[in-house]
């Protein structure tokens, strides 16, 4: 059974490429991004840039509008019924809140992970906790009118 105990970066670091390393065979997708289309996009930019440590791997200002590409690391795409959802919700914010998206972002370190998010201006609404999963959590409402779920992976 995994234990409770938070990672250090080098730990976290191991542990990410032994994932990493099961994952590898992915076809012939090269990538996988989520595009959000938002009114406040200033707003919702400096949450995930400033805040969240997200760096810029394109950006720009046309007359048809403008547009950024943030580096979040490596992205999975989870999809989920009706009924997990509402478990999940219920398990990380008390309700079920979250629409038919919710982001979920994995740090090494959760605490620093939920000091970001308040900072930057993100609503803590549950959390921190361990879930059922032995996943340490927190829930906030983000800019964008998204969920964001910040987790980190305990120790195998």
């Amino acid at each position: 059974m995994a234990s409770n105990r938070i990672l250090h970066d080098n730990e976290y670091e191991v542990k990410q490429t032994q994932r990493l390393n099961k994952m590898a065979n992915a076809g012939n997708i090269l990538e996988l991004r989520i595009a959000l289309t938002v009114d406040n996009f200033d707003q919702v930019v400096d949450f995930y840039q400033k805040g969240m440590g997200l760096t810029v791997f394109k950006s720009w200002d046309e007359p048809t509008g403008r547009g950024v590409i943030l580096n979040a690391g490596r992205a999975t795409l989870e999809v989920i019924d009706r009924h997990q959802a509402e478990h999940i919700d219920e398990v990380e914010a008390g309700a079920r809140v979250s629409g038919p998206v919710r982001i979920a972002m994995e740090f090494p370190d959760i605490t620093s992970a939920i000091n970001a998010a308040q900072t930057a201006g993100g609503r803590l609404i549950g959390g921190p906790i361990i879930a059922p999963w032995n996943t340490h959590v927190a829930r906030f409402e983000v800019p964008g009118e998204m969920q964001l779920t910040v987790f980190q992976e305990p120790e195998d």
